[in-house]
């Protein structure tokens, strides 16, 4: 164990502004070096999410200190940039969330500072949408996404609606920092805040607002209010999280009557308790809806994450099963439809450009290109895409479309700055209404795609390695693939090694390596900025679904075979 560790966890127990329960707990792990090394090795940092970690008490945990301490740093830095600052706050329904939101406030409040709190749960998009229209300097989301249980998270915004980019995370992270001790923290009552006009609650006319503005974005809103919609069933599961109303609200506004809930998971629960994860890109997720939907004959399933920025969607194939549709698949059926939508309607933008990330399939760039729109790539985090739209609104070069990424993160529209799984739901329901008046299911219209644009098939890999050693296993990684780059992967030459670490095709440096292959296949591997893992990401594109399977198998074990090697 480091003497830093050790250090930081005697200055803990000894700290008179720590209060009982955290020293009990503290107190509990005595001699428990791994354990005291994980909590109390370094501090927590910001990530493609902002900050996010287990809770508990630690330098290297989530709990009201390390809130407090971001917070006051995150005052300080907005108390340099505007006159009169302002922040909006939201949270999802974790554990502890609605406690470091309001923890959250209060010191912003004793900064003088004035802050919009919602009265409870809602979507990280509503909190995006919100600092835009509420003309707000930053915002902050109390949530872990849909990481397990024990997590939970911190997220800034900045005046945009937008996660911190690099240059103003850096600058944020340089004044937290600054705050080194906890009595550098300041707090006021709920009632002092309250009273100074420094805590305001909204009201549910915000909520009013971003519903209207979300179904505004439809691009079919007419036909689906004329009848379009009633002749869908959909099941929808917002698994104990925060998309149940507004995704709700939204599909009968837009006049989908027939929408079946799935009520084990309607309610708030911190503990996800009908789930091994609170994540739609699992199978396991949807096990009651799947079941739901068997009952009810539904045409599609809807799952959102806790904070309900990611949507995944679940549809018959041919044999009348119910398969998850990958973030990509359903990136390329949202891309397709909307586009094509628009084309139709004469609406269809020169200048319209789709944003994805670098380790989204190629599939719904093809499409978008087919439809004349233009794409562009950017690194991973929806941060970046959300940057993409503030610099394409302000310049009038480019009209954004839609934005995504793999992890079933979706955005069409320019009211939010964020993924958005409310107007995603809307979407890919559009969609199922759209094509089911044709006689199609979204199976149908995948299909149809592949043979139009080719089978593309993608795999995500990911090992956990917790801990000190973890971050070493995972940096061990990177640079044995970095200095010793493959001539070639399962039989098939490397064409091309993209390195962005030092900064890439005007993109931010970032740990990233892409390997292109010959045959139009790549891989990728990156650490996640959010979890203790590396992701390794595959993708290949055949002329059957027979040929991409036997090719991402090949790849995939390849590859796998020397990361697990150095794991």
């Amino acid at each position: 164990m480091t003497q830093n560790a050790i250090e930081r966890y005697e200055a803990w127990l000894g700290d008179a502004l720590i209060d009982e329960a955290t020293k009990a707990e503290l107190s509990s792990i005595s001699g428990n070096t791994k354990e005291i090394e994980d909590r109390f090795y370094r501090d927590l940092e910001f990530g493609t999410g902002g900050l996010r970690g287990v809770m508990g008490a630690g330098t290297n945990r989530l709990n009201q200190y390390t809130v407090g301490k971001a917070t006051q740093g995150l005052a300080n830095w907005l108390s340099e940039r505007t006159d009169k600052p302002s922040v909006v706050i939201a949270h999802d329904s974790r554990n502890n969330s609605p406690e470091f939101a309001l923890d959250s406030a209060l010191v912003l409040a004793a900064n003088g500072i004035k802050t919009y709190l919602f009265t409870s749960l809602r979507p990280t998009p509503q909190l995006s949408f919100a600092v835009r229209s509420l003309g707000a300097s930053s915002g902050i989301v109390i949530t872990a996404s849909h990481n397990p249980p024990e997590y939970n998270g911190y997220k800034v915004y900045d005046e945009n609606g937008c996660q911190l980019v690099p240059a103003d995370a850096e600058q944020a992270i340089g004044h937290i920092a600054q705050v080194t001790g906890f009595d550098q923290v300041k707090r006021i009552s709920r009632e002092e805040a309250e009273s100074q006009g420094l805590l305001v609650w909204l009201s549910e006319e915000e909520d009013r607002k971003y519903v209207d503005t979300v179904v505004s974005n439809s691009p079919n809103l007419e036909l689906l209010k004329n009848g379009l919609a009633k002749d869908v069933s959909v099941v929808f599961t917002a698994l104990h999280g925060s998309g149940n109303l507004p995704v709700r609200g939204v599909l009968a506004a837009a006049g989908f009557t027939n929408v079946h809930i799935v009520p084990e998971q309607e309610q708030p629960d911190g503990y996800f308790s009908t789930v091994k994860s609170p994540n739609p890109e699992e199978r396991e997720a949807f096990t009651l809806a799947i079941k739901l939907a068997g009952e009810v004959g539904a045409d599609i399933i809807i799952g959102t994450d806790p904070d309900a920025d990611r949507v995944g969607a679940v549809v018959r194939n041919n044999e009348g099963e119910y398969v998850v549709l990958s973030g990509n698949q359903s990136g390329a059926i949202m891309v397709n439809y909307l586009l094509s939508t628009l084309q139709e309607r004469g609406q269809l933008p020169a200048n319209g450009i789709v944003v994805k990330t670098i380790v989204t399939s190629e599939m719904g760039a093809d499409i978008a290109r087919h439809y004349g729109a233009d794409v562009v790539n950017t690194l991973t985090g929806f941060k970046y895409i959300g940057e993409k739209m503030t610099q394409f609104e302000q310049s009038g070069a480019k009209t954004f479309l839609f934005g995504y990424e793999e992890s079933y993160g979706y955005l069409a529209g320019t009211y939010a700055r964020d993924k958005d799984a409310v107007i995603g739901s809307l979407l890919i329901a559009e969609a199922a209404a759209y094509y089911k008046a044709q006689g199609k299911t979204l199976y149908d219209v995948l299909l149809e795609l592949y043979e139009k644009f080719g089978t593309y098939l993608e795999h995500l890999e990911s090992r956990t390695l917790k801990g000190l050693d973890g971050v070493q296993q995972i940096a061990g990684i990177m640079t044995d693939w970095r200095t010793n780059p493959p001539a070639e992967v399962a039989g098939v030459k490397v064409s091309q090694v993209l390195d962005y670490a030092p900064g890439l095709g005007g993109l931010p440096p970032e740990n990233v390596l892409k390997f292109l292959l010959e045959d139009g296949s790549w891989f990728c591997l990156r650490p996640s900025g959010t979890e203790p893992k590396i992701k390794v990401y595959f993708a290949v594109r055949g002329t059957s679904r027979q040929e991409a399977s036997a090719a991402i198998g090949a790849l995939t074990q390849a590859v796998m075979e020397r990361v697990d090697n150095k794991a």
